[in-house]
């Protein structure tokens, strides 16, 4: 107990005994008492600090004032019951506290970012409107694209490069084309196949029509024009338009809170979310298709996808399960027998968003019927949950042939991506919430994204979409 080093553990351990008691203290209410702590605790730190100012070890003589005073401090807490059984039960007890706080804080945190991740920007709206009025005002525009639509041979021309992509951003349908068509060796040779819905067909095809994209020919059809789109022949828009299900996807309430609140999105209500499985039926001219999502922007080019060999298989895709929580048991309910039967758990997963499809496999194995197959077995939601992946991993479970990864890097919407596979990637995808175009989006991720929108052009000022 002599020894210097003894009286300088001596007193940090008294500092820590002593602070574990002020926090009791101040859960007490005990305030005097815990300024007295914390005052003693200052003072033995000064001398500490001031040993290993002067490089001296602390000595017996003056250090034994503070570890007297401070030793009647200790022992008048452990009268006052602040002993280890009470202080644990009390910090457990705090910390159970803080940890339901910090759950209700995420919660919170989780739902207004989805929010912010639905909202459809002022600017963008604004485009859509204006661009609405000019079609239906304009109608020698009208007359002018459906007449050039109807001479394009291109459509058709199993030769070329076909891309297809469903969405109702004018914006962000808009990069996938341009950047597309910069990146390509010839774009003469793309073709683009954009299906939208009703309400935002007029401002699609008037955007379209009106601005070119070095050579690249664009097609717009709306979803509601296909005759074989009802609820007769597709499962799954009999199950949208069921009240239940909808009160599902926008509430959650159905599931005691279990799914996560962003599979409640209720853009998986929407028929352009779904239509990627029934790609043949869009396009029964067309034998093979590249599939992009409209959060994606292009910057190699792509027209060595159409000469890869898929082995017989019908989906190229990049696998994403160089992580385990990739494999089919995280989208997949394998307490279900029909699941634990058929799909192995550690199967790789991959991606949509860009998907190479060979059409003619598609129809010669009749995959369309393999996903309603699928969605009729789900209509209780006891298979998968929501969102469109965990089926498409049962479609085309079997049927989907890895490509390099370097064609399709994932996570600019969510998380940190590794700057060499970025420069690498010939797709980029802002799959996540934090969208480019969004105010949430990722800063350091949005000018791969910015430098491909024409911020001068008259319409996106004139609506001050930046």
């Amino acid at each position: 107990m002599l020894s210097p080093n003894s009286v300088t553990r001596q007193l940090s351990d008294q500092i820590s005994l002593a602070k574990a008691f002020v926090v009791i203290a101040k859960e007490s209410n005990n305030l005097q008492f815990a300024w007295e702590l914390s005052a003693q605790i200052r003072n033995s730190q000064v001398l500490l600090s001031s040993a290993a100012t002067r490089r001296v070890p602390l000595t017996t003589r003056e250090s034994d004032t503070a570890i007297r005073d401070m030793a009647l401090l200790l022992f008048q807490g452990q009268q006052l019951h602040y002993d280890s059984a009470t202080m644990i039960m009390k910090l457990k007890a705090k910390i159970q506290a803080l940890e339901e706080q910090m759950s209700s804080v995420t919660e919170k945190s989780s739902k207004y970012g989805q929010i912010a991740a639905e909202e459809v920007p002022k600017g963008l709206y604004c485009i859509g409107i204006r661009l609405t009025t000019e079609w239906f005002r304009n109608l020698s525009l009208q007359r002018k694209i459906k007449e050039r639509m109807q001479m394009e041979a291109k459509l058709k021309d199993n030769s070329l490069n076909h891309f297809c992509v469903f969405s109702d951003n004018i914006v962000a349908t808009s990069v996938v084309i341009n950047s597309t068509s910069i990146s390509s060796k010839n774009p003469d040779r793309v073709v683009f196949h954009i299906v939208t819905d009703e309400i935002n067909y007029a401002a699609m095809t008037a955007w379209f029509g009106t601005n070119q994209f070095k050579g690249v020919t664009v097609e717009v059809q709306k979803f509601e024009d296909f005759k074989w789109l009802n609820a007769s022949y597709v499962p799954v828009l009999k199950q949208l338009q069921d009240a239940e299900t909808q009160s599902y996807y926008f509430s959650g309430h159905h599931d005691d809170e279990k799914t996560p609140i962003k599979f409640r999105n209720p853009k998986y209500l929407s028929m352009l979310n779904h239509l990627r499985f029934y790609i043949p039926e869009v396009f029964p001219a067309l034998k093979k298709i590249v599939f992009l999502d409209d959060d994606v922007v292009v910057q190699k080019d792509l027209s060595a996808l159409f000469s890869i060999d898929l082995n017989g298989n019908v989906n190229g895709a990049v696998e994403t399960c160089m992580e385990t929580f990739h494999r089919y048991h995280k989208y997949l309910n394998y307490s279900h027998p029909l699941i634990r039967e058929h799909f192995d758990p550690d199967a790789c997963g991959w991606a949509f968003g860009m998907n190479v499809f060979d059409l003619v496999e598609w129809r010669k194995r009749n995959v369309t019927s393999i996903y309603h197959y699928w969605q009729e077995k789900n209509v209780d939601r006891t298979l998968w949950k929501l969102g469109t992946l965990p089926p498409g991993l049962l479609t085309f479970y079997g049927l989907t042939e890895p490509l390099d990864p370097t064609w399709h890097v994932l996570g600019l919407g969510y998380t940190n991506v590794d700057p060499h596979l970025i420069e690498k990637g010939a797709v980029l995808h802002f799959n996540g919430n934090s969208k480019p175009w969004l105010k949430i989006g990722m800063e350091k991720y949005k000018p791969l994204w910015e430098k491909f929108v024409d911020y001068s052009h008259p319409l996106l000022q004139q609506c001050n979409f930046h």
